[in-house]
């Protein structure tokens, strides 16, 4: 069995080779552990540092793409060189990488596809306490858009099987974590956590520039991921909102009409009709969506069979 650990890399000079030294050298139930790291167009020499220490392979890109397109890169790097197990950390170090054992254990058991680790946030000293609320609630925001009870969604140390790896699709242009845990509880891949390490902050992080700007990104990402996987669900709830506001205000005239006051609340029956044409709308628009879903999900299942061929060779 094959493992190779992804690294996603933007100027990560400094800290590269701190985070190499501590990944695993020997697994038991794995013979063979690689090491690919993902160059998001890195300005330093982060790519003579890894060549440097030994790994095994490197994605470049001319550019920086994001970390979405990195994990999604690194993925297929990994694939096509024949990995059974793939496991994503940072450059940072802010994982621990003796922990990677506990990563792939319940996978070469058999006993899942996708292991997240749980960091363990409420110790972590250099989250602020604002931060350590928002990790809990934007979780609990994925753990509901996914019907999954992953505790630590935005964690990004994680395996993958290869054949949940061969089913992974990534929208947006932020970040992985949130939409792929999303997808795989809506497609039914089976998922779990484990407790794991951290270790001390080597540099700020690179994902958000204010706090402001994470809860946006990651509010918008899983609001997408929700939209693109559960449509029906989504916009039956939207428009039957507005039409429920619709029918509240319809009432109110037709009550006012009846006692005879229905000429000086003609606004009301203009408000009411236009909400309950827009819920209505809404609606449809809903239907098409989940028809749009439907032919999704057999692309979808398209690619994963093409993929499956082409790796496989």
């Amino acid at each position: 069995m094959k493992l190779i650990i992804q690294i996603p890399c933007y100027n990560e000079a400094e800290t590269l080779e701190i985070a190499l030294n501590d990944l695993p050298k020997k697994i038991d139930g794995i013979d063979e552990i690689e090491v690919l790291i993902i160059n998001d167009g890195s300005s330093d020499n982060t790519v003579e540092v890894a060549r440097n220490w030994g790994v095994n392979y490197v994605v470049n890109f001319k550019r920086n793409k994001g970390l979405a397109k990195g994990f999604m890169a690194g993925l297929d790097a990994c694939l096509k060189n024949g990995a059974d197990i793939i496991v994503n950390t940072d450059a940072d170090n802010q994982y621990n990488g003796a922990d990677i054992k506990k990563l792939v254990q319940p996978i070469i058991e058999g006993k899942t596809d996708i292991v997240i680790g749980e960091r363990p946030i409420s110790e972590t000293e250099h989250f602020s306490p604002l931060k350590k609320k928002l990790q809990k609630f934007g979780s609990w925001v994925v753990r509901k858009a996914s019907k999954s009870d992953i505790p630590d969604a935005p964690s990004g140390f994680r395996a993958y099987s290869r054949e949940a790896a061969m089913q992974m699709n990534v929208a947006n242009e932020y970040t992985y974590t949130l939409e792929t845990i999303v997808q795989a509880g809506r497609n039914k891949i089976a998922m779990m956590s484990v407790p794991i390490r951290t270790n001390g902050e080597l540099r700020p992080s690179r994902l958000f520039s204010s706090m402001f700007g994470y809860i946006k990104k990651s509010m918008l990402t899983i609001l997408r991921a929700f939209m693109m996987y559960k449509p029906l669900m989504f916009f039956s709830i939207l428009g039957g909102t507005i039409f429920t506001i619709g029918a509240i205000v319809g009432v109110r005239f037709l009550v006012f009409f009846f006692q005879g006051f229905g000429s000086g609340h003609i606004q009301s029956l203009i408000l009411a009709s236009t909400l309950l044409l827009i819920g209505f709308q809404t609606f449809v628009i809903g239907l098409q969506a989940d028809l749009i879903s439907a032919n999704r999900k057999i692309l979808e299942d398209i690619q994963y069979r093409v993929k499956k061929i082409d790796y496989d060779k």
